[in-house]
C-alpha cells in the first residue's frame, strides 16, 4: 500500500495511436518484444489520465517520458507532443527523447530535441543479444565507430544518454563513458540482467561495477519483470539491493517503466516492493532513492 512516500518516476511512456504509429503496440502479428507479451497493452493508448490512474494513491510528484519507439524521423514529433502536454498540464517535467545516433541528420535532429524546453536527454535502445528472441538489434551499436561519434555529439547540447543494455555490453560501454566524461549516462532498467543462470549474473555484477566506476553513470531501478517474469518481493531483492550497493545511493533511483511493465504488474505491486525492500534505509536514502536523485539527474 501506499507509504506517503514522495514518488518522482524517471521512467513512464505515453502514446496516443491517434497521432502515431507505434509497430511494436500496433503490428499484426504483434512482433517478438524481449520485454515480454505486449498483447495487455497493444492496440490502445495509453495517455497521462491512465498513468495517473495506475498511480493513484501514491504521492506522484514528478515523472520523465521516455522515447516510445517512434521511427527515425518521427522522433521530434514525439517530442512536440510531449512538450505541448508538458506546456498545458505541467506533464511531463522531463523527456528522454529519440535519436537514433546513425541518423544521417543527426545534428538537426540533436539542435531541435535540444531546443525544447523539458529535454534533457536522448535514448535509443542499444540492446544486443546472440540470443535472437533477446536481442532489439541486429548488430552491437557500441562497437560502430561511427555510432560512437554520434554519441560524442550529445556533450555540445547538453543532454544525456539513457543506457538500455545488456551486461555483456557493459564493459564496452564503460570505455565509452571513460572517454566522454561530460556526458551523464542512465542506466536503464537495472542493467537488465537477462542471462539468469551464474556466469550470466556474474557478468552483470562485473558490468555494472565498471559502468559505476564512471562518476557521470547512473542507474534506474526499473523493468525487473523484463528479466524475471516470475519476480517475487524476494526474487528481485538481490537485484535492488546490488544496484543500490554498485552505485550508491546518490546514483540510484526507482522507476516505473510504465505501462511496459504493467505485462508483468501493478503500479502499487512495484513501488510497494520498492519501499519494503529499502524499509531499513533512512528517511534521506530513501527520498533519494525514490524522488530527488531523479529530480537531480535530469534536471527537474
Amino acid at each position: 500500500m501506499p507509504s506517503g512516500l514522495r514518488i518522482v518516476d524517471p521512467h513512464v511512456h505515453l502514446w496516443d495511436l491517434s497521432r502515431a504509429r507505434y509497430g511494436w503496440l500496433q503490428d499484426d502479428p504483434l512482433p517478438n518484444n524481449p520485454a515480454g507479451d505486449m498483447s495487455a497493452i497493444a492496440h490502445r493508448n495509453y495517455l497521462l489520465d491512465d498513468y495517473l490512474s495506475d498511480t493513484a494513491g501514491w504521492c506522484l510528484d514528478k515523472i520523465v517520458h521516455v522515447e516510445a519507439g517512434q521511427p527515425r524521423g518521427q522522433q521530434l514529433s514525439e517530442t512536440d507532443w510531449l512538450q505541448a502536454m508538458a506546456d498545458q498540464r505541467a506533464y511531463p517535467h522531463g523527456v528522454v527523447a529519440g535519436a537514433d545516433l546513425l541518423d544521417p541528420d543527426l545534428d538537426a535532429l540533436l539542435e531541435a530535441q535540444a531546443a525544447r524546453p523539458n529535454v534533457r536527454g536522448v535514448r535509443q535502445i542499444v540492446c544486443w543479444h546472440e540470443d535472437p528472441l533477446k536481442t532489439y538489434t541486429d548488430r552491437d551499436l557500441l562497437r560502430d565507430p561511427q555510432w560512437v561519434e554520434g554519441f560524442a555529439k550529445l556533450a555540445r547540447h547538453g543532454l544525456s544518454f539513457d543506457l538500455q543494455l545488456y551486461p555483456s555490453q557493459m564493459a564496452t560501454a564503460a570505455i565509452i563513458a571513460a572517454r566522454h566524461p561530460d556526458i551523464p549516462i542512465i542506466v536503464n532498467h537495472a542493467g537488465l540482467p537477462t542471462d539468469r543462470d551464474a556466469a550470466g549474473m556474474e557478468r552483470w555484477r562485473r558490468g555494472l561495477r565498471l559502468l559505476a566506476a564512471q562518476p557521470q553513470a547512473s542507474i534506474k531501478i526499473s523493468g525487473l519483470g523484463i528479466t524475471d517474469r516470475a519476480w517475487t518481493l524476494e526474487s528481485i531483492r538481490p537485484t535492488v539491493l546490488e544496484c543500490i550497493e554498485v552505485f550508491g545511493t546518490e546514483r540510484a533511483m526507482f522507476a516505473s517503466d510504465f505501462p511496459v511493465e504493467r505485462v508483468h504488474g501493478t503500479f502499487d505491486a512495484f513501488y510497494s516492493a520498492f519501499d519494503a525492500i529499502t524499509a531499513d534505509f533512512s528517511a534521506d536514502e530513501r527520498d533519494r532513492l525514490f524522488a530527488a536523485n531523479a529530480e537531480t539527474i535530469y534536471r527537474i
